[in-house]
């Protein structure tokens, strides 16, 4: 079978555009194949948080993951940075989760003091801090802000301006950007892959299935699952304003241009065609009760955006025993993990093998094994995050 390339990346998001820049790095001639720029695409509608508060709780890979995948995105900012001219905008002097009560700060306590009594939970270094701490970082709490958790390695990107720096990076690899192609077919014959998309067939060696939510569909064409679970979320954006909020917050952060990022809530609902206002409203009041100067800026914009999210909120990454050659990739922090999969996932798809060491935890096998034992999967990285998302959906 002839090749037209060595991987195939299905996905053009920022997951699949971390692995294709990665791949595309080491030399590997890669193609991605998107559904173009009218798709409703995650990328677009994320919060841009480079985060490890609330990750790993329930699964203590995910923790060192993460953490690596943090420590790792100074390098992915400079290294795009010289290669495309564009400034992502990365900053990481830490994070906070703010509670609004008592009993909401003795939620976050424990689950800080769960996630640290798990292997590897001391590289989280959080800290819960009373409201006099916080308001010595943060000066423009409100009194109603009595605390909450600290984590140093949080931080946030420019999250645009890293989608367009990969795909710019991505040209300037040589890598094969193909829009308007969606997969709707894989066949697998004589060692090699061919796809078939709206805009023809495609050959390759290898393919990388990194098409977010659709990974449920085209996973089984290779001989991989990846059960789903998405879920909706809004975001309001303000005009500009000085700078106030030198670190972000789990769903408050200042960008830097000066607007302010307010979200994000948890859903079920998967129409993302408007957005609702009742939780809107709620989103609106707490980050006003946060931070009061909220109350005098306009919004200028809000957004409903479809989370990819596997079913237990921990990433899927699993290469096929049918197919070999075939991966399949799937997270939630596609931003946060950006760097992690350019720089161990990639070289782990180009060699043809997913290191069981870094990778095995997250085989989509858990879920079978789950199922077999009759067990409840863990509530994953997202599990205190959606407790936490509670006070906007009680409303």
């Amino acid at each position: 079978m002839s090749r037209d390339y060595d991987v195939a990346v299905v996905g053009g998001g920022l997951l699949g555009s971390a692995i294709a820049w990665g791949l595309g790095r080491l030399g590997q001639r890669v193609c991605v194949l998107d559904e173009g720029d009218m798709v409703k695409r995650a990328s677009r509608a994320n919060f841009a948080l480079v985060w490890v508060q609330s990750k790993g709780l329930g699964m203590s890979a995910y923790t060192r993951w993460t953490v690596a995948a943090s420590n790792s995105w100074p390098r992915l900012a400079e290294e795009i940075r010289e290669q495309t001219g564009l400034d992502v905008c990365f900053q990481r002097n830490g994070g906070f989760h703010l509670a609004l009560s008592e009993e909401e700060l003795a939620q976050r306590a424990d689950t800080v003091k769960r996630m640290s009594e798990q292997p590897g939970g001391a590289a989280y270094h959080f800290e819960i801090l009373g409201h006099a701490e916080v308001a010595k970082m943060l000066p423009h709490i409100g009194p109603e802000v009595v605390g909450g958790s600290f984590c140093p390695l949080d931080g946030h990107v420019n999250s645009l301006r890293t989608f367009r720096a990969l795909h710019t990076g991505l040209a300037r690899l040589g890598v094969d950007y193909r829009p308007d192609h969606a997969v709707t077919a894989i066949s697998y014959t004589g060692g090699g892959f061919r796809l078939t998309t709206a805009g023809g067939e495609i050959a390759s060696g290898k393919v990388v299935l990194a098409a977010g939510n659709a990974n449920e569909t085209l996973a089984p064409m290779v001989g991989l699952t990846a059960p789903m679970g998405p879920t909706r979320g809004q975001v309001i954006v303000t005009e500009r304003t000085a700078p106030f909020l030198p670190h972000p917050l789990t769903t408050i952060r200042q960008t830097d241009e000066g607007t302010v990022m307010i979200g994000d809530s948890k859903e079920d609902a998967l129409d993302d065609s408007e957005a609702r206002l009742p939780i809107t409203s709620v989103m609106a009041d707490r980050a006003r009760r946060t931070f009061p100067l909220l109350g005098r800026l306009n919004v200028v914009r809000s957004w409903a955006g479809i989370r990819v999210m596997p079913k237990d909120g921990f990433p899927i990454y699993d290469q096929s025993q049918t197919c070999p050659g075939a991966f399949v990739a799937c997270c939630h922090s596609g931003v946060t993990l950006a760097a992690i999969h350019a720089y161990e996932l990639a070289p782990m798809i180009a060699a043809g093998r997913l290191d069981p060491d870094r990778t095995g935890a997250f085989s989509a096998r858990r879920f079978a094994e789950a199922a077999k034992d009759g067990t409840d999967m863990p509530a994953g990285p997202h599990g205190a995050w959606a407790q936490e998302k509670r006070n906007v959906q009680a409303h």
